[in-house]
């Protein structure tokens, strides 16, 4: 029939545009539009084929088969099919399992079915030969598209540009219609003046308890590591103390069982609980203050809930920065008392217990707090309360502006 179709490898694409644009194949370092991409795609293969577009399959590898939240927003766009491998880590890299294979199938199903009269392939890999053969001997007509390289080479195999009817490459211009570099140095955006950076949150000095700790535990370290060097006769290397308590200094500062702390009462852990302690007035525990602030479920309802849902899913890209904004957007959006919202402003630049696990669970959903070494990433949390912040900012300095302005 006289229509094409768009198989996309979105390892291929996306990671090819990373190098292009970050330097880099990991697709961390950028950030996607998919609709914008999606669009594009579909206009580029109908202006190519002269043909009208059935329909894109986007093939991608997720953990245990389970979409990520990308792939629940394309899974919602018109003329879009998602088709998922599985997606497995060996020696510290994720590799993609099934995603050539399922290609392959859909690929020769839709020419032995004549379903369409051309096929877009947006892949580099050189397993989807036999699949682009067979389909040329259905009768239909092979275009293959690369994303341009970084280095100016080839990112296909030879084999399948060399097999396909019609070629093209996908420039700079054309990818960063829809995708972007992140930013890797300080945060996103940054706060509002007369607010400091939230950098500057980690720059209060460590309590002396604490920095005893650190050095006592260096001295343990060090007398630890002469006697295994005594024993082994090695010359390892002593590792320098790093001068902050990590969670386990923390943990022994506390000793077995319920010792009291060695620290002071009125200390509480920073932000990241490995940047060393902050001081602050009156008690560790939450105070009555923020205990009394409200939660963004508290102030949904059933129908505002589905709607928040469809909201992430078709219109909040996961930008660090921009998830912070739409969770403050809500909250603030839903307060019956504006008390809330002055008391709130008051405690900057901490996000109260609450409202802070709330606004991090959120964000969990967008796929941001998984790190590549599984651990929680510093610099997108920092993100998320800058955006959470500024949105509050905005909110405050408008209500109090004088008329006119």
């Amino acid at each position: 029939m006289d229509r094409c179709i768009v198989l996309v490898d979105a390892g291929y694409l996306l990671g090819a545009a990373a190098s292009l644009l970050a330097g880099e194949p990991s697709r961390s370092r950028i950030t996607v539009d998919h609709t914008a991409l999606v669009q594009g795609l579909r206009e580029r293969a109908e202006s190519d084929t002269e043909r009208p577009l059935l329909r894109i399959y986007w093939f991608d590898g997720a953990p245990d088969r389970v979409p990520q939240p990308e792939h629940r927003r394309l899974r919602v766009m018109p003329r879009v099919t998602v088709r998922l491998g599985a997606l497995t880590r060996s020696d510290g890299r994720w590799a993609q399992k099934g995603v050539d294979a399922a290609m392959h199938a859909e690929l020769t199903e839709l020419a032995r079915n004549r379903a369409c009269s051309d096929v877009v392939l947006v892949t580099g890999d050189g397993d989807l030969l036999p699949g682009m053969m067979a389909a040329k001997e259905h009768g239909v007509a092979v275009h293959l598209w690369a994303v341009q390289a970084a280095d100016g080479d080839y990112n296909q195999s030879e084999d399948l540009v060399a097999e396909a009817d019609e070629r093209r490459v996908l420039d700079r211009a054309w990818i960063t219609k829809a995708v972007r570099a992140k930013e890797v140095s300080g945060i996103c955006a940054p706060p509002p003046v007369p607010r400091p950076e939230i950098a500057a949150i980690l720059s209060a000095p460590l309590p002396e308890s604490a920095l005893a700790a650190a050095a006592e535990r260096s001295v343990q370290e060090t007398e630890h590591h002469q006697a295994a060097e005594t024993q082994n006769g090695s010359q390892e290397r002593v590792p320098a103390s790093k001068g902050v308590p990590t969670p386990k200094d923390l943990a022994a500062l506390r000793g077995p069982g319920t010792q009291p702390a060695q620290h002071p009462a009125n200390a509480t852990l920073r932000w990241s609980s490995d940047k060393g302690w902050v001081d602050r007035p009156g008690t560790a525990t939450e105070s009555p203050e923020a205990a009394a602030l409200p939660t963004l479920a508290q102030l949904t309802s059933a129908e505002q809930r589905w709607a928040d849902r469809e909201e992430d899913i078709t219109t909040v890209g996961g930008d660090p920065y921009e998830v912070g904004q739409v969770f403050a957007r809500r909250w603030m959006g839903r307060l019956t008392d504006p008390a809330h919202l002055q008391k709130l402003s008051a405690m900057y630049p901490r996000v109260p217990h609450r409202v802070d696990g709330e606004l991090l669970r959120y964000a969990a959903r967008f796929g941001l707090l998984a790190h590549k070494d599984d651990q929680i990433d510093e610099h997108d949390r920092y993100a998320i309360r800058a955006g959470f912040w500024r949105e509050i900012d905005v909110r405050t300095e408008t209500e109090h502006a004088p008329v006119g302005e």
